[in-house]
């Protein structure tokens, strides 16, 4: 059976790196599942939970579990699951233990935990070298949501992890921690090994084809 692997935590706690390393490490046997590809369409204002950013617009609420297709996600795991080759599916996300479709799937959950000012700190400056955002906008997100959300759907799912890692740790210090606990998954069932009987001796054969009286 094809086992699944919840992988959570905040905002650009690094559980997305590590879930990616983790895939990696066994890329033919372990499929991997972004939560954040299955947020509601961002143009649909009738699905999910919807905000007013700090620029003033309404959109999209990103930090919100209600956002997510959570129907989806549940068929994308199953649909995972089946591929051939396939032992280990690794589910990760804000919600990955927040969301039922997940954790009622989930054989493993881990969290990769780190302080609200790291992370703030990468996150802007993710912002800033990939989009060019203005960091003052992701801080008045933060504050104006970010921060709240987080402290309501997803630093309380630390508590239903199997194991907690440090996200300011080294990646290969994370990634040891989790393939011990989901390296079984990973290792083949041996063989079965076909028993074999005794063979028994010409003379010992012969000696039993013969009456007894001849013996």
């Amino acid at each position: 059976m094809t086992g699944v692997l919840a992988v959570a935590g905040g905002t650009a706690s690094g559980k997305s790196t590590l879930a990616e390393a983790l895939s990696l490490t066994c890329p033919e046997t372990i499929a991997l599942i972004h939560l954040d590809d299955h947020y509601v369409p961002a143009h649909d204002p009738l699905r999910g939970v919807w905000t007013v950013s700090a620029g003033g617009h309404a959109v999209l609420d990103w930090n919100h579990p209600g956002s997510i297709d959570e129907t989806a996600v549940g068929e994308a795991i199953d649909a995972a699951r089946l591929r051939p080759g396939v032992r280990l599916v690794v589910v990760e996300g804000l919600f990955a233990l927040t969301l039922p479709a997940v954790l009622s799937r989930a054989a493993w959950r881990v969290y990769v935990d780190a302080p609200d000012d790291v992370r703030l700190a990468r996150k802007i400056l993710r912002k800033i070298e990939v989009q060019r955002q203005d960091p003052r906008l992701s801080l008045r997100n933060y504050l104006q949501t970010g921060r709240d959300r987080h402290a309501a759907h997803v630093a309380p799912s630390r508590a239903r992890a199997d194991l907690v890692v440090d996200g300011t740790t080294d990646g290969p210090e994370m990634l040891a921690a989790v393939l011990g606990l989901v390296g079984p998954a990973l290792t083949p069932a041996p063989e079965p090994v076909a028993a074999v009987r005794p063979r028994r001796s010409r003379a010992a054969a012969r000696t039993r084809q013969l009456p007894a009286a001849a013996v």
